[in-house]
């Protein structure tokens, strides 16, 4: 397809600087050069058919920048893997502060911390319908509840589909998904697994233990980190929904849940010369055969934001798709797969089967559809 996937993005991070790196990394490469991602092709998109026509910040280094600039700025620190980017042709506009920034950044140094911009918020519906925008990615701070709610109205009148990658629950909340589905515009979210990151990780073995007849006792998650992520949830009363969302992940593998006591899985401190490095301790403690005691400690470490950039590049596809095909409301296999927090937990490999039926089908119909255009 020569189509282009036109995208706005509500937070230039660490997020959206991998991202934007990942789009430009992949645009040329060949078949055999597309190692990292989990969907080289979906439905005739390749990761270089996604367009970021439109981007939002609050941050005084990045309001009025041009996109492949600003996602370079600080307080980013994630990794530089694709420095060298086009003139993207999109200025980062000032968003809606709202709850965006915790008030304990201004404690911390310039470099590592947001600083609000001078600038007065733009309207986000204009905005959005000026740059004909098809699907907004919500990369806001955690905690920041009241503006991730004020981009999903946006979406919402502007006819924009959202990809909701930060634990505030929209997706997975009935109002908003019976909104989005009688505007016929898909959403996907709450909060983004990464590739290969703590959760997806902790979620296998835990099923694992259950599967091969192994009970779970307890279990913990540690995670450190430096990037401004972390920095933002040393703020314990932002931290509430990223727990649940992160705990409810795991829970979900389990036939029995565990009870409150004997699982504690979420951020646990803030390591600044960690920068974009996520490091991630977890421990399992089980009865097998016998009630013989089994016992698990794994140590993982990743750069968090590239982690999740592939994940959002196979998401974006999916609601393009969606969004041709007329479909609206929380698209329920993707989100489990690709999500935390979706709609409906379901087993990553249940997940897994039925998006990849979602994306078989979605393609025949659109293949069917361009046929008939076509006359054929």
């Amino acid at each position: 397809m020569d189509q282009k996937i036109r995208v706005a993005i509500a937070g230039v991070g660490n997020c959206a600087n991998s991202l934007v790196q990942g789009i430009h990394f992949y645009s040329d490469a060949s078949d055999r050069d597309l190692s990292g991602l989990m969907h080289p092709g979906i439905g005739g998109f390749r990761p270089g058919d996604i367009e970021v026509v439109a981007a939002f910040d609050v941050d005084r280094r990045k309001v009025g920048r041009p996109l492949d600039e600003a996602i370079f700025a600080r307080p980013n620190c994630a990794l530089a893997f694709c420095p060298d980017l086009p003139p993207s042709g999109t200025v980062v506009q000032m968003g809606p502060v709202l709850d965006g920034i915790a008030a304990h950044m201004a404690k911390y140094p310039d470099e590592d911390a947001f600083r609000q911009a001078e600038a007065e918020p733009v309207d986000l519906v204009d905005v959005l319908r000026a740059s004909k925008a098809e699907i907004l990615l919500c990369y806001l701070p955690v905690g920041a509840d009241l503006a991730v709610r004020a981009y999903a109205e946006a979406c919402l009148k502007a006819g924009v589909a959202l990809i909701n990658c930060q634990p505030v629950f929209v997706a997975s909340d009935p109002e908003w998904a019976a909104r989005f589905a009688e505007a016929g515009l898909p959403m996907i979210g709450d909060d983004i697994k990464s590739q290969l990151g703590a959760t997806i990780v902790h979620r296998a073995l835990t099923r694992l233990f259950g599967d091969r007849g192994v009970r779970l006792q307890r279990t913990y998650q540690l995670n450190t980190g430096g990037n401004t992520d972390f920095l933002n949830m040393l703020e314990e009363a932002r931290l509430s929904s990223k727990r649940e969302s992160k705990t409810d992940s795991v829970q979900s593998q389990l036939d029995t849940p565990l009870a409150a006591r004997d699982i504690h899985i979420g951020p646990s401190d803030y390591v600044p010369w960690q920068d974009d490095n996520k490091i991630a301790f977890i421990r399992m403690e089980g009865q097998g055969f016998g009630n013989a005691p089994v016992e698990l400690e794994l140590r993982l470490s990743v750069q968090d934001s590239p982690n999740s950039a592939g994940v959002v590049i196979d998401a974006v596809r999916c609601a393009k798709l969606a969004l041709d095909e007329g479909w609206g409301g929380p698209l329920e296999a993707v989100s489990a797969y690709y999500m935390k927090h979706p709609p409906v937990q379901m087993r990553d490999t249940d997940a897994r089967d039925r998006t990849e039926r979602f994306i078989e089908e979605a393609t025949r119909s659109a293949l069917a559809r361009k046929r008939v255009l076509a006359g054929e």
